[in-house]
């Protein structure tokens, strides 16, 4: 398929684009179409690796950003991956020009469990 504009341009969770794949799976379904082979991988992913809800990853998202030192892409990581150690949240910083207090791994470490 050949692009030709970018209309708009969203940074999406995992499980909100589980939810668009789906959306999308049904709609070719009902028409009769066939779903191609990088759809089929991209939703075969998307269902293999999608933890929560869409919902609760935007939550934990727009909670993630209240913190300071969050950027919206690292939230959009977490909420992806739902980290359950201080190891786990410094590996997903690990490109950050700085490191996380103990106190703020915990405060990120208590959203995820409170979103799980």
């Amino acid at each position: 398929m050949i692009v030709k504009q970018v209309l708009k341009e969203d940074v999406l969770t995992l499980p909100e684009v589980k939810n668009i794949l789906d959306n999308i799976r049904e709609e070719r379904e009902a028409e009769g179409k066939e779903l191609g082979y990088e759809l089929r991988k991209a939703i075969s992913h998307a269902e293999s690796f999608s933890k929560i809800s869409p919902e609760k990853s935007r939550e934990l998202v727009n909670e993630l950003l209240k913190l300071e030192k969050m950027k919206p892409e690292i939230a959009i990581r977490i909420a992806d991956v739902l980290p359950l150690s201080n190891d786990e949240i410094r590996t997903i910083y690990a490109k950050e020009r700085y490191t996380l207090s103990e106190e703020e791994l915990k405060q990120i470490l208590e959203l995820v469990v409170k979103f799980e």
